[in-house]
């Protein structure tokens, strides 16, 4: 008899196990206000599971669930609500406000002009839902990191310069928008790298086995004669979209209450139906957005289907709290769930950076970030909107991701980094990208990298392949500058110490033409040790005048920079001086981003002349 029962018992298992799989089934319905209004972006899971969704602009909604299941509906500014399946396959809701005290709702301010939609008042006054997202006075609080800018190193002191690249750009489209907005950036938006390198240079494609080219460049630096300018500039192979990999993406959008302005929310919708239209079939999308809680709204979705795909973001809506930190990881779990081995698998965060529920602080976030790079998922950050725009949260958060950083200031922005440059953007050709400077102390006293202060590295950096460093996509170019001091010039910028006791006296190799060697590092994105190129440099004495537009241009680019930072290294650097050379080096300027920079030269020149006659104004009055 036992035997009996001990073979009856995986029978009643299976037969269990089968009764609960057939007695799944699909529950929708609509989710409404008290005055039968739709209730957009509603949470909607199933208690106790991971399983969710969110409503769309209609309020409607599908899950699937078990019989006996309990769904429990939340949304920010209304009471949660939990309801019993009970075999339903049809369960509207009807949520009731709650009145909960002003302290404890996400408040934001956001532009200084703005409509009564934008201000984000409680549009249940009015009869209609849209969260609860306050907003009573205008207040900025943008984020910036501050930026210890890079001095000068005694070669004989300090031979080596260990850095990342960057391929980032968001700075530069960020200052734009704050020039065209009447108004000089604060210090700390200013990155000279992203600078530089929101331009393309005209550098040879690779010809040999490595996937990028290296080009360098020396001669007279435009803001001190006595120095020398040295330019390092790497070429991405050019990959064609076609014969580029399979790609797995998923958009995590933020809908929460800050993303309300028609900077933010809607731009983000139009830039991501241009991506859409570059999608091939072999491409698979997915959507994730995020509120007070997170959801995912399109399931994995083939590019060719385009029209779906478009209806989804057309049906997302802002409103909520921002729960950022959740949205991240759904969306890294929707990607490996889809991930296509030998693929190009990436998440697209579109948002401004303004987390507030849950993971948030950037220690909790980076430390999350950090984790999911393992799955072999890259990350691209879009940044949108100003006000409360959290710039130092975004570069932390694509620096730790293994990807990259934009910010989307307009229509053209957009196009730019996800039509004009989708492989660069999208499609990683070479990872943990790292140079190593060293310089000849027989022909240089002391140096300065221009720009990259959140990339440095340690020299022991170097060889270590664990050590993590920045991404290079198809078709990208790198640019950096270094100022050096020639041996046998005096230079304020260089300090004298005692000799040393122990040491020995390196005086370099006198004999050698060579200014310095460059020696880079990569991988293969699918590999984990990494390449080494050695590259030498010599000395040569070209006039600034006769050099190539790409060092006459990202000369042009860093003294910029160094202007609107106000910097101790800019030398003679003025307006005018930068403007004639940037002039000069336009090139072949095909979609008028050259020109666009000498516009934005001027109007920095303007708006620096019109604050300097108010501080005099202000001291005399004193």
């Amino acid at each position: 008899m036992k035997k009996i029962i001990l073979l009856l018992i995986p029978v009643f298992i299976i037969a269990i196990m089968a009764f609960s799989y057939f007695n799944k089934h699909t529950v929708s319905g609509i989710i409404t206000d008290e005055n039968n209004n739709p209730v957009a972006m509603a949470g909607i899971t199933v208690k106790g599971t991971q399983t969710g969704t969110i409503s769309d602009k209609n309020g409607a909604y599908s899950i699937e669930v078990n019989d006996k299941d309990v769904l429990l509906i939340t949304k920010v500014g209304y009471k949660s609500q939990e309801v019993t399946t009970n075999n339903r396959t049809v369960i509207n809701v009807k949520l009731a406000a709650d009145a909960t005290p002003l302290q404890d709702v996400t408040v934001t301010a956001l532009s200084t002009k703005r409509s009564e939609k934008s201000l984000g008042y409680l549009s249940e006054l009015k009869g209609k839902s849209a969260g609860v997202y306050m907003n009573e006075k205008d207040f900025n609080t943008e984020d910036y990191d501050h930026i210890n800018e890079n001095g000068f190193h005694k070669v004989t002191d300090d031979p080596l310069s260990t850095f990342s690249i960057d391929v980032d750009a968001a700075s530069y489209s960020n200052v734009r928008r704050f020039l065209n907005g009447g108004q000089l950036p604060p210090a700390g938006a200013v990155r000279t790298e992203e600078l530089i390198n929101y331009f393309k240079y005209n550098y040879p494609q690779p010809t040999d086995k490595h996937p990028f080219s290296i080009t360098t460049e020396i001669s007279t630096c435009p803001w001190d004669n006595s120095h020398k300018l040295v330019m390092i500039g790497l070429q991405g192979k050019n990959i064609p979209v076609e014969n580029l990999p399979a790609s797995n993406l998923v958009f995590l959008i933020d809908v929460s209450g800050s993303m309300m302005d028609e900077n933010k929310l809607p731009l983000v919708k139009a830039s991501l139906k241009m991506l859409t239209d570059q999608l091939r079939e072999k491409d698979n999308i997915s959507i994730v957005v995020y509120a007070g809680n997170a959801g995912l709204v399109l399931p994995t979705t083939s590019g060719s289907d385009k029209i779906k795909i478009k209806n989804a973001i057309d049906a997302l809506e802002a409103g909520g709290s921002t729960a950022g930190g959740e949205g991240i990881k759904l969306a890294y779990k929707t990607a490996k769930n889809n991930f296509i081995k030998n693929g190009n698998n990436r998440v697209i965060l579109c948002t401004d950076g303004d987390f507030n529920v849950g993971a948030s602080s950037d220690d909790a976030l980076v430390a999350m970030i950090e984790q999911e790079r393992e799955s072999g998922v890259y990350l691209t950050v879009l940044g949108y909107g100003m006000g409360n725009y959290k710039d130092n949260k975004m570069q932390q958060l694509a620096d730790k991701g293994n990807g990259n950083h934009a910010y989307i200031d307009g229509i053209n922005e957009a196009k730019k980094v996800l039509v004009n440059e989708f492989g660069g953007t999208l499609f990683t050709i070479a990872k943990d990208v790292k140079l190593q400077v060293e310089f000849n102390p027989a022909k240089v006293a002391g140096y300065r990298l221009i720009g990259y202060e959140n990339r440095m590295l340690n020299k022991e950096d170097f060889n270590d392949d664990k050590k993590d460093a920045g991404e290079l996509g198809s078709g990208h170019t790198v640019t950096a500058l270094y100022e050096i001091i020639p041996a046998g010039i005096k230079s304020p910028f260089l300090k004298d110490i005692d000799p040393l006791k122990y040491q020995k006296n390196n005086q370099g190799n006198s004999d050698s033409k060579e200014l310095l060697t460059v020696k880079f590092r990569y991988k293969d994105p699918a590999k984990n040790n990494s390449e080494l190129i050695v590259h030498p440099v010599e000395d040569n004495d070209v006039a600034f005048n006769t050099t190539s537009n790409n060092f006459r241009f990202a000369a042009a680019v860093a003294g910029f920079g160094m202007l609107l930072r106000q910097s101790e290294f800019k030398g003679n650097s003025s307006y005018n001086n930068i403007l004639q050379i940037a002039t000069g080096a336009t090139g072949n300027d095909a979609e008028g981003y050259r020109k666009e920079f000498i516009t934005l030269i001027k109007k920095a020149a303007s708006l620096a002349k019109a604050t300097a006659k108010v501080d005099d104004d202000s001291e005399e009055k004193q």
